[in-house]
């Protein structure tokens, strides 16, 4: 089965030396997982796209510091490219921004939040309504946030499956199809200390970076469990088969 990963986004150039690129980041945990899984990587920011969304059995969108809602060509490529995996009834995966570009394709919107950035490890609720695998048993999760943009509509077609007092949209879910979070399950606190280091007093004000610091050191993260059930729900697509 090969998964195809659209790469939006990357590490930012001081830490590459010492963390991969985000979908290198998705790559190496997911193989963990499940070593027989194959991958194809597609910089959609430089416009590679796939000749077309069944190149590969299931798909991956990663995080980016790019606007979901803006009007560039690689990103209204790319909402195209949602649309055509949707109407093909693929498995798709989107994170952060991956998450907001989803949703804004399929008929959500999505803004830069008026609250500010949401930084550290964040908690979120998870919902009572939707079905969620066993390994989630917990009322809430949490996970590593760095992000200003939100979800603040989303689509008609997805159920909200993570919520929290800052991020009303923090999960979306549609059947077994399509599976989105607001913040990074790929992130490990190392690599968030590192960003929150990095953009600190640049774009990052010293409450933020404070309260972030505090979050890191004080609570455990949940990204094993979510990387599990990404892994699953990637290969989780059987229409492929049934239509062969």
């Amino acid at each position: 089965m090969k998964i195809g990963i659209l790469a939006a986004g990357n590490t930012p150039e001081s830490l590459q030396d010492r963390y991969p690129a985000y979908a290198q980041m998705f790559i190496e945990q997911i193989s963990d997982i499940d070593p027989q899984l194959e991958f194809e990587v597609f910089d959609v920011r430089l416009n590679e796209f796939p000749k077309d969304c069944q190149v590969c059995d299931a798909w991956l969108i990663t995080g980016s510091r790019a606007d979901a809602y803006s009007d560039e060509e690689w990103i209204l490529n790319l909402c195209d490219l949602i649309r055509d995996i949707d109407q093909h009834g693929q498995t798709l995966v989107g994170i952060c921004f991956g998450h907001q570009v989803i949703a804004r394709a399929l008929g959500g919107k999505v803004e830069k939040y008026s609250a500010g950035w949401g930084v550290g490890i964040h908690h979120y609720q998870l919902s009572e309504h939707v079905s969620l695998p066993h390994n989630l048993s917990a009322k809430e999760v949490a996970i590593c946030a760095f992000h200003q943009d939100q979800v603040v509509e989303k689509p008609n077609k997805m159920q909200t499956f993570l919520s929290s007092e800052f991020c009303q949209h923090a999960g979306l879910i549609f059947q077994d199809q399509i599976l989105t979070f607001q913040a990074h399950p790929e992130f490990s606190k190392a690599y968030e200390t590192e960003l929150v280091k990095l953009y600190d007093g640049i774009t990052l004000s010293a409450e933020v970076v404070s309260k972030a610091h505090q979050s890191i050191a004080n609570y455990t993260l949940d990204s094993e469990h979510l990387m599990a059930w990404i892994t699953d729900f990637l290969k989780a697509d059987k229409r492929a088969s049934k239509s062969s």
